[in-house]
C-alpha cells in the first residue's frame, strides 16, 4: 500500500476495534485486505480478498429475488419509501467457530470479524435469508426487500402511514438499524437498483446511465463483456438489442480475432445513445390481459409485451447457429415459445393475446400434422391460456422492429391498441 493508503488503514481498523467489529486474530487463516474506491461518496473503504476462502466455503443457495418481479410489486403505488440499513452486513454476529476463518493481514497486524464482512461468498444469500424472515409477513403486500435496501408502497396515504408504522416496529424489534441519510419517505418516485419508479412506470436512473455514456471504446475481450454486463441490465427498455450489438458480440466467440471495425463502433455508440432516450416502460396488472406481439427473421427474433397499449417490456435475440436453417413457420413458433419462456411469470395462469404475422400459426393447437420440435414446442404452449391471432407484418410493427430494420410512424395495430415505433437505424446490484 501506498503511504496515504497506511495511514487511512491505521484510522479504518481502529474505527472498527472501536466498534467491535474486528479484534486482534492469531488464526492460522489470513486473506490479503485491500481498498476499493467509494463510488458515491469518494473516499476509500476496507475490503479483504476472500478469495482463497471463498473457494472452499460450501455455498448458500438461497435466492436473490428477480428485480422485475420486484419491479411489478409497485404497480399502482401511489405513496412510497426508500429505507437502506446502515452497514447492513455488519448487524449480523458471525458464529464463534467461524470467526477465526474471516481473518485479514495488515501491515500492522492480523485481525479477523466478530460481524459478517462484506466479500463473504454466501454474505449476500444470509442477509437476503434475515431480511425475508423478518418481513415475511409484508413481502409482496406493501414492502420490497433487495440485500439492505427495504421499499414501503402504498396505494393511498392513511395506508401508507399504517405500513410505515409497521415496517419500523419490525426494525425495532429485531434490532435492525437504518441509516437516516439514506432514507427518504412520502415519496411520488423513487431510485431503486438502477431505475427510477414511478406510478407513471419504469424509467432508467440517469445517474446509472452515465457510466455507460463514459464508457471508453473496449480494447480487449473482457472488457466488452464487462459493458455488455452493464448496458445489457437494461436490454428491456432497448428496442432490437441482440441484432444492435451483434457485431460486438461476435467477437466474443471462440477464437474468433479481435479486430474493432467500423460496424462495431456504429453499434457501441447506438447502445449507448439508446440508453439516453429509453421510454418509460408500464407497470404490469396481472388482473387484466396482456398482448404480446412477435416476429422473427434471418436476424433475430422480437418479442415485445403490452398491456392496454403500453409497452411493459421488449425482449430480442440473436438467431443460434442452427436457427438459421429453421423454415419461416418454425422461426416463428421459435419468437413465440421465446415470449412464453422469458414472461412466464407474467403469462402462466393469465389470460393473454399473442399477435404474429405467420396466418399458418393460428391453427398451431389444432393441427395434426407437427414435426417433433413444434410437438415439443406445442407441450409448453399447452400450459397457457391464449388465443393467437393473425396480423400482417406491416401492423406487426414493433416486433418486427426487433428483428429487421424497421423505418415507421404511429400504426393503427388494432381498434384497442396504437402502437409507437420510432425511426430505427441499423442497428437479471452488487451490495455494497
Amino acid at each position: 500500500m501506498a503511504r496515504d493508503e497506511l495511514r487511512e488503514l491505521k484510522v479504518q481498523l481502529q474505527e472498527q476495534l472501536d466498534k467491535g467489529f474486528i479484534r486482534p486474530s492469531s488464526s492460522p487463516w489470513g486473506c490479503p485486505a485491500l481498498f476499493v474506491e467509494k463510488k458515491d461518496q469518494g473516499g476509500k473503504r476496507l475490503c479483504v480478498d476472500y478469495r482463497p476462502l471463498n473457494a472452499v466455503t460450501i455455498k448458500n443457495k438461497y435466492p436473490l429475488p428477480h428485480i422485475d418481479i420486484l419491479f411489478d410489486q409497485l404497480a399502482g403505488a401511489k405513496v412510497v419509501s426508500k429505507i437502506n440499513l446502515r452497514s447492513g452486513y455488519y448487524q449480523i454476529k458471525i458464529r464463534e467457530e467461524d470467526i477465526p476463518k474471516t481473518a485479514f493481514s495488515t501491515r500492522y497486524g492480523l485481525y479477523e470479524y466478530l460481524v459478517m464482512s462484506f466479500g463473504l461468498t454466501n454474505a449476500p444469500a444470509f442477509f437476503m435469508y434475515m431480511m425475508n424472515s423478518v418481513f415475511m409477513n409484508e413481502l409482496d403486500k406493501f414492502v420490497v426487500v433487495f440485500i439492505d435496501d427495504i421499499l414501503i408502497y402504498s396505494k393511498s396515504e392513511k395506508e401508507y402511514e399504517e405500513h410505515l408504522k409497521i415496517v419500523l416496529t419490525r426494525l425495532r424489534e429485531h434490532k435492525l438499524y437504518a441509516k437516516f441519510s439514506k432514507c427518504a419517505f412520502w415519496l411520488k418516485e423513487v431510485s431503486f437498483l438502477g431505475h427510477i419508479l414511478s406510478e407513471k412506470g419504469v424509467v432508467l436512473d440517469p445517474s446509472k446511465v452515465k457510466d455507460v455514456l463514459n464508457w471508453k471504446q473496449p480494447e480487449i475481450v473482457t472488457e466488452i463483456r464487462s459493458f455488455f454486463g452493464l448496458a445489457g441490465y437494461y436490454r428491456c427498455f432497448i428496442k432490437d438489442f441482440s441484432k444492435t450489438a451483434k457485431p460486438m458480440t461476435s467477437l466474443k466467440k471462440k477464437n474468433a480475432k479481435y479486430l474493432w471495425s467500423s460496424n462495431c463502433e456504429e453499434a457501441f455508440q447506438t447502445l449507448k445513445k439508446f440508453l439516453t432516450s429509453a421510454p418509460v416502460l408500464a407497470q404490469p396488472n396481472v388482473a387484466k390481459p396482456f398482448d404480446v406481439y412477435c416476429d422473427a427473421s434471418g436476424n433475430g427474433l422480437g418479442c415485445v409485451l403490452m398491456q392496454e397499449g403500453r409497452v411493459i417490456a421488449y425482449a430480442s435475440r440473436q438467431l443460434r447457429k442452427h436457427e438459421a436453417n429453421y423454415p419461416a413457420y418454425d422461426l416463428e413458433l421459435a419468437a413465440f415459445v421465446h415470449a412464453l419462456k422469458i414472461w412466464r411469470h407474467y403469462l402462466l395462469g393469465n389470460t393473454y393475446h399473442i399477435y404474429m404475422d405467420h396466418k399458418s400459426l393460428k391453427y398451431i393447437l389444432t393441427q395434426p400434422e407437427l414435426n417433433m420440435r413444434q410437438r415439443r414446442w406445442l407441450e409448453l404452449i399447452k400450459d397457457y391460456d391464449l388465443e393467437i391471432h393473425y396480423h400482417l407484418g406491416k401492423a406487426n410493427v414493433v416486433a418486427d422492429a426487433l428483428s429487421r430494420k424497421a423505418h415507421c410512424n404511429f400504426i393503427e395495430a388494432r381498434p384497442t391498441v396504437r402502437v409507437l415505433c420510432c425511426e430505427m437505424d441499423e442497428v437479471e446490484i452488487p451490495a455494497e
